[in-house]
């Protein structure tokens, strides 16, 4: 057998040596690609998480945690400028300076506010009044929802919700909002407490209710048989910069700023024109 020389030696190792760095510019060349792309796709949000943590402006952790929340906000409201823009209320947000109320960071209209009304059988929302007309005033398209209690009787609920909420022509349909799972009954019960809720009130102000829950709940037990209704959906993964198809309204963030309100604020967009948005509403005739 011949010996291998030192030349073919030196061949082999040159060889092993192109084929690692073949093998590692295979690597690190789309990789650097990506992290190129998402510094340019992310560069809003880098800019005001970069501000957050190193801003000698910013001197408290819950200013930069609000900064850094305003990041994101500020990056998903440019990526979708295109997009209607709303928040929802309820009495968490304490007293509301309503003729304040008009953008979100100062950059982005409002044009729609949802208020919560009502509670289960009985109960309903200390500040839903007040709220109510707070958003006539500032002449924005405004709607009310319902926190549904999956343990309460639901035909007692619309009758709740019917009792404090009343529509005008041009207000937005009627909110069913559900989240909880039920205790004392099963999931196919609780289905059939809710239609009940969404066909007497539908009956009730002739027009068809729109229905709120969590992306999973909705995906894991809602979406066969309520598929028909307007869809708003909660979901707050960063990494989710675009609403489903199915998805008429996208509630992004539970934690935006809004002048006129002192805390945290739930921001929302509908994913189709304000013209669109104007023909969900309570008709005129």
């Amino acid at each position: 057998m011949p010996k291998t020389t030192k030349t073919s030696k030196q061949k082999i190792d040159v060889a092993a040596q192109e084929r690692k760095r073949y093998l590692l510019w295979s690597i690190l060349t789309p990789l650097i690609c990506v992290l190129i792309y998402s510094f340019w796709h992310y560069r809003t949000a880098i800019f005001y998480y970069n501000k957050a943590l190193f801003s000698t402006d910013i001197s408290t952790d819950k200013e930069k945690g609000r900064t850094k929340h305003d990041a994101r906000n500020v990056f998903l409201m440019t990526e979708h400028d295109d997009k209607v823009f709303g928040i929802d209320v309820s009495q968490y947000q304490d007293k509301i300076i309503w003729q304040n109320v008009h953008t979100i960071n100062e950059r982005f209209v409002i044009d729609f506010v949802f208020v919560r009304a009502t509670m289960g059988e009985q109960n309903v929302d200390k500040r839903f009044k007040e709220n109510w007309e707070g958003v006539k005033e500032i002449n924005k398209l405004r709607g009310a929802y319902h926190y549904f209690r999956p343990n309460e009787n639901s035909t007692k609920q619309a009758n709740n919700f019917i009792r404090v909420v009343k529509l005008n022509p041009g207000d937005l349909p009627p909110v069913l909002d559900i989240e909880e799972h039920p205790r004392n009954q099963s999931m196919e019960n609780l289905k059939i407490g809710l239609k009940r809720w969404l066909t007497l009130i539908e009956r009730h102000y002739k027009v068809k209710p729109i229905l709120y829950s969590g992306d999973k709940y909705y995906t894991d037990f809602l979406e066969k048989e309520f598929s028909d209704y307007p869809l708003w959906i909660a979901n707050y993964n960063f990494w989710t910069e675009d609403p489903k198809e199915h998805w008429d309204f996208w509630q992004f963030s539970e934690k935006g700023s809004v002048k006129g309100i002192k805390g945290y604020v739930d921001l929302n967009l509908y994913q189709h024109s304000i013209a669109d948005l104007e023909a969900l509403c309570v008709p005129y005739n």
